[in-house]
C-alpha cells in the first residue's frame, strides 16, 4: 500500500458520487446544522437520519482539508481487520489499538493517509510539528493537535513524542458546491472536532453518539436518535 501522498486534489480525483443528502418525508426536523463557512480543518461532518447512502449513513468524517475546488476528509471509527504490522510494520507500534487500518472513505482505497496526535509544547506554545523531530519524522499540521504524518518519514523520530496515531486506506472528498448541497439538504451537521476524536476507541454508532452527545440543544438531542436509521 502507497504511503502518504501530496493531499489529493478533489477536482482530478475519482468521479464525483452522487449527492448523498436525501431526506425522508417524516425525518428530524431542521436544526441548527451549521454552514458551509463552518466546514474546515479538524471540523466533523456528523451524518444526521435523513441521510440514507450506506456509505455514509451513521459516519462522523474528519475535516483534512476545505477550499473553492472541494473538501477532503476521512471517516473516523470504521476499522477493518487488515493490521497495520502487516503492510507498514514501522509504524504499528506508535498506533492506537485496534492497530488496524480504519476505513477512510471510498475514495482512492489503496491510498494509506495516517494521523497523529501531538501535543504543543507547553513550555513555548510551539506546535511539535514546528521542531526537528517532526520534520523527520513528516509531520504537517492540520489542526489543533492534529497532524497528517508522511509514511515514508522517520517512524521512530516520532516515538515518545506523539500521543498515538490512526491509519486509513481511502478518503471520503467532495467536489465544489456537492457539500453545500448536502448540508442544505440535511444531510449533515457540522461541528467542532477534537484531537481525541482520531484516537478514540469508540467505533460506529458509539462514536456517532459520543459526538452528538456533547452538542448542545436539539442537536444533542440526536444522540439518543439511531445513527445509521437503515440498520433498523
Amino acid at each position: 500500500m502507497p504511503s502518504l501522498p501530496p493531499l489529493p486534489d478533489p477536482e482530478s480525483g475519482p468521479p464525483v458520487r452522487p449527492v448523498t443528502g436525501r431526506r425522508r418525508p417524516d425525518a428530524v426536523p431542521r436544526l441548527s446544522l451549521g454552514c458551509l463557512d463552518d466546514v474546515r480543518p479538524g471540523a466533523l461532518l456528523v451524518a444526521l437520519p435523513g441521510l440514507t447512502d450506506p456509505t455514509f449513513a451513521g459516519t462522523v468524517v474528519y475535516v483534512l482539508d476545505h477550499s473553492d475546488t472541494g473538501t477532503l476528509g476521512v471517516v473516523l471509527g470504521r476499522p477493518s481487520q487488515v493490521e497495520i504490522r502487516d503492510v507498514l510494520p514501522g509504524w504499528s507500534d506508535l498506533a492506537v489499538d485496534p492497530a488496524v487500518f480504519h476505513v477512510g472513505g471510498p475514495c482512492e482505497t489503496d491510498t494509506a493517509l495516517c494521523l497523529a496526535v501531538a501535543p504543543t509544547d507547553p513550555a513555548t506554545g510551539a506546535h511539535f510539528s514546528e521542531g526537528d523531530g517532526a520534520r523527520r519524522g513528516g509531520l504537517r499540521l492540520v489542526a489543533d493537535d492534529v497532524h497528517l504524518v508522511d509514511l515514508d518519514g522517520d517512524a521512530s523520530a516520532l516515538a515518545g513524542q506523539i500521543q498515538g496515531l490512526r491509519v486509513f486506506a481511502g478518503y471520503a472528498g467532495w467536489s465544489t458546491g456537492q457539500l453545500a448541497v448536502e448540508i442544505a439538504e440535511g444531510a449533515w451537521a457540522c461541528v467542532s472536532g477534537r484531537a481525541h476524536d482520531i484516537l478514540s476507541s469508540a467505533a460506529g454508532p458509539a462514536l456517532w453518539r459520543q459526538v452528538m452527545g456533547r452538542q448542545t440543544g436539539r442537536l444533542g438531542v440526536l444522540s439518543t436518535a439511531p445513527a445509521d436509521p437503515t440498520a433498523n
